[in-house]
């Protein structure tokens, strides 16, 4: 068992990865341009889709996490991070739901013209808050992965 739980926690940690690039993408190339081009993220008028990339990215994800907690249950030490993991991400998650997508979502409906930069702006940099969360995801991902590999080699 110990030989499989490297698989899905690998997968699941290069998963965690991939959206904290995604992220850091979204805050260093679209976030500086988009509040003064707001169609640079409204895909009816020829943007950026966001969520063609964070939909199946997050799904994918959290997907893995749920197989490498279900294999790794028994691994104390495993299980500590995954779960870790797990409570980031669904603070992350939840706030996101909540607050940041709803927002997103009626900036990428709205004319053009009636986004104001201000409002974007103070979304973009309350969107980068969610970065520590991203961070500790990823941090807890690592180690698992790290404890998964040990319990290999033993």
């Amino acid at each position: 068992m110990e030989n499989i739980l490297i698989v899905p926690v690998g997968l699941a940690m290069a998963l965690a990865l991939l959206t904290l690039g995604g992220g850091l993408y979204e805050f260093s190339v679209l976030d500086p341009a988009w509040p003064k081009r707001p169609e640079l993220i409204q895909p009816a008028r020829g943007g950026v889709s966001r969520k063609r990339f964070w939909i199946p990215a997050h799904v994918a994800f959290e997907l893995m996490l749920i197989v490498s907690l279900v294999l790794g249950w028994s691994h104390a030490d495993v299980r500590l991070y995954l779960l870790i993991a797990l409570a980031s991400h669904g603070v992350m998650r939840v706030w996101s739901a909540f607050d940041f997508i709803p927002k997103a979502l009626a900036f990428e409906r709205a004319d053009p013209s009636a986004i104001t930069e201000a409002a974007a702006r103070a979304w973009t940099t309350r969107s980068l808050l969610r970065l520590p969360l991203d961070l500790a995801t990823c941090g807890a991902m690592l180690m698992a992965f790290a404890r998964a590999a040990q319990l290999q080699l033993t």
